[in-house]
């Protein structure tokens, strides 16, 4: 069963949660070392109802409800953006890249809410330019009326003029005395003591938390309990199954009172998490996603022990494999931290690049009937990266070569196609001078 605390937050306490990214902090994978095509990341962030637009510039984002002063709602919409998806420039000795966000709130019979804001993103190295994991949080609080919106939001890069939209329809509910907010998914928050107050809380918009690793964070407004109140909370994994059960308890006697609940999921089920506060009509809830890593959308402990068939690490994935359910959090954990090469940094960049290499050889080898990095073209690329030199001899032929060449191994691999039908195998002598070149290379660390 995870483990949950709750966490009273009164006005004016701040609490913040170590797992938030800011931009210019650590470097990033390259171009190739992108996550993001493993799966239709878009459509699973959308089914977890958060606003999330695919390529040319992929972002997510969230929607979040508070009650504000007399009866209007406090809105706060996050945005989380990968530095890769925009086009830095060289400034004297920063890079810079420039966005614009446009949104636009549209209530039935109303007239709009519309902005647009003008954002710059400065990072002191190209290699930051080029993280492929959350980088940018973008936020605005705006003031609504309770109803039902269409949201629409569009991400412009300035310096490409790539363009991605994402829409969603949310609710704005009226805050009664004696009801809650839903949970909201935040990095960091801060109590309030009345409803004037300006809401602070930093949205953890994809709302993503590493399986067995991180903590996730979520902030609770009650509002004007006559007296002390218990509000049952419950976490649901992905089948509807309760996995935890508990009370909120609010003092009352004020006009807003403040709570924090901390989910680690070190043995919770991979997937969506819902966590539910209240019940009947004045149920309030939120999904989390819960996967191997906050840049990773894999959901199933099996695919992802398939994936790491090519990572060298034979003997620990064979363990997981075999273990119970009950041990494979923990197994997950030390497989992480071992093959992590830089234990400064939150992120496990030998994984980073590993899976970056899987999807780009998705990407890339598409012709042969099968998944990219299922052949053996994306098995050597995985392995080393992509090879300094390509040349086809006869395309489209049968008895059809690629020779590869990796001047930095000094390593010559050719695929044929001996059968005619489009397989590119590596020649017996290949594999055997590539299997000889990965042990030289594994062992070297």
């Amino acid at each position: 069963m995870g483990r949950v605390v709750l966490t009273v937050l009164l006005g004016g306490a701040a609490l913040g949660c170590g797992s938030w990214k800011r931009v210019g902090t650590q470097d990033g994978p390259a171009p190739a070392d992108q996550l993001t095509q493993l799966i239709n990341v878009s459509s699973f962030y959308q089914r977890l109802g958060r606003l999330a637009a695919a390529e040319p510039l992929p972002f997510v984002g969230s929607v979040a409800f508070a009650a504000g002063p007399a009866d209007s709602v406090i809105t706060a919409l996050g945005l989380s953006i990968e530095n890769r998806a925009l086009a830095f420039q060289r400034e004297g000795n920063l890079f810079v890249a420039r966005y614009r966000v446009t949104i636009s709130f549209q209530q039935e019979g109303a007239r709009a809410v519309d902005l647009a804001r003008d954002e710059i993103v400065r990072v002191p190295t190209f290699q930051e330019t080029l993280r492929a994991e959350e980088s940018i949080l973008f936020q605005q609080i705006l003031r609504l009326t309770p109803g039902k919106y269409k949201v629409q939001v569009t991400v412009r890069d300035a310096g490409s003029t790539a363009e991605s939209r994402a829409q969603g329809e949310y609710t704005a509910h009226s805050f009664n005395p004696g009801t809650t907010s839903a949970p909201i998914l935040a990095y960091q928050a801060t109590g309030r003591g009345a409803l004037t107050d300006p809401l602070s809380v930093v949205l953890n918009s994809r709302g993503a938390v590493g399986y067995g690793a991180d903590t996730l964070l979520a902030y609770v407004e009650g509002y004007a309990f006559p007296e002390a109140t218990t509000i049952p909370f419950r976490v649901q994994d992905e089948q509807q199954n309760v996995v935890y059960t508990d009370s909120l308890r609010f003092r009352g006697g004020r006009p807003v009172e403040s709570q924090v609940i901390r989910v680690a999921p070190d043995s919770i089920s991979l997937g969506e998490l819902k966590l539910v506060v209240g019940s009947g009509t004045d149920q309030r809830s939120a999904s989390a996603l819960v996967s191997f890593s906050q840049a990773w959308v894999i959901t199933n402990f099996d695919e992802m022990l398939d994936l790491l068939r090519y990572f060298g690490e034979d003997d620990r994935v064979s363990a997981m494999r075999k273990a119970p359910p009950a041990e494979r959090s923990s197994l997950w954990r030390e497989f992480y931290a071992e093959t992590d090469p830089n234990k400064t940094t939150p992120e496990n960049e030998a994984l980073n690049q590993y899976f970056g290499r899987i999807s780009a050889a998705n990407s890339r080898f598409t012709d042969e009937g099968t998944t990219g990095w299922r052949t053996d073209r994306g098995e050597v690329f995985i392995a080393l990266g992509a090879p300094d030199e390509s040349i086809e001899t006869s395309p489209g032929t049968a008895g059809r070569v690629v020779r590869w060449t990796y001047l930095s191994h000094r390593l010559s691999l050719f695929f044929q196609d001996e059968t005619g039908f489009g397989r590119l195998r590596l020649t017996p002598g290949s594999r055997a001078e590539f299997e000889r070149t990965l042990n030289r290379v594994r062992r070297q660390g």
